[in-house]
């Protein structure tokens, strides 16, 4: 599973966020997909403090223990939050644009790292993976090779926080019925692409994975899943452990 490191021509969130952390203010973060009409994410939202965040990511970080890692921190958001609760974080992303700007916020511990990379190692006892944090998997046949990459990362004892959302309600008729096509791809994988201002990011896979089909792919890998809690809109946050 290659997901290379971004390169500042080839990275526009990470030019969002630099630019807003410099002016404080950015101009829109366009997101595509061959899925849906084209929408923004408002880049403010990257710079949420604790009291800012949704219920969920303010329980992953209430629940977070002993040697913390932030996979695909952005802004750092998450990373600082953690270290005002005086809890041991070290942040990662593919962006370099990304880990300047958590560097310049004051974030303790930050590389430039791929979390499916062999290269990259260490011994985490919570892995934390918010804003969707199962996106990064990509397509459900990348499942097995992000449990690999837990068997090589996790410290025992240790777990994963992750939230997700459930796009179902996207292809479900009047009575409740799924309306999908059987023969298709999982109904959660969708493709996007990222322009801000001049600079177009590459096309990217980006998994929404169901909490039944986390479940069976878990155990399938020798891992458990538990939900931690429901969000407002068919999102969860999930504990993976091993069995």
């Amino acid at each position: 599973m290659q997901i290379p490191l971004l390169t500042p021509q080839k990275d526009p969130m990470g030019a969002a966020i630099a630019d807003y952390f410099a002016n404080g203010k950015a101009s829109k973060l366009r997101v595509f997909s061959s899925m849906f009409d084209e929408d923004e994410i408002p880049v403010k939202q990257l710079f949420r403090n604790f009291a800012e965040m949704p219920a969920l990511e303010q329980e992953a970080l209430r629940i977070s223990y002993g040697n913390i890692l932030d996979v695909g921190a952005g802004s750092g958001c998450h990373s600082l939050a953690l270290q005002e609760m005086d809890k041991t974080v070290k942040a990662i992303d593919i962006s370099p644009l990304s880990v300047e700007t958590m560097q310049k916020r004051g974030v303790k511990e930050v590389s430039l790292d791929n979390f499916f990379s062999e290269q990259f190692h260490g011994s985490f006892d919570t892995i934390l993976m918010l804003m969707n944090g199962s996106g990064i998997v990509g397509k459900i046949s990348n499942l097995p090779v992000f449990f690999d990459a837990l068997k090589r990362l996790l410290a025992p004892g240790g777990y994963v926080l992750m939230d997700s959302s459930d796009l179902r309600y996207l292809f479900e008729d009047e009575d409740g019925n799924l309306d999908i096509d059987m023969e298709d791809d999982y109904y959660g994988e969708v493709d996007f692409r990222m322009q801000y201002k001049n600079i177009k990011g590459d096309r990217f896979d980006w998994l929404y994975l169901d909490f039944q089909t986390l479940c069976l792919h878990a155990a399938n890998n020798g891992f458990k899943a538990e939900k931690i809690q429901e969000g407002e809109h068919y999102d969860y946050l999930a504990k993976i452990s091993s069995i």
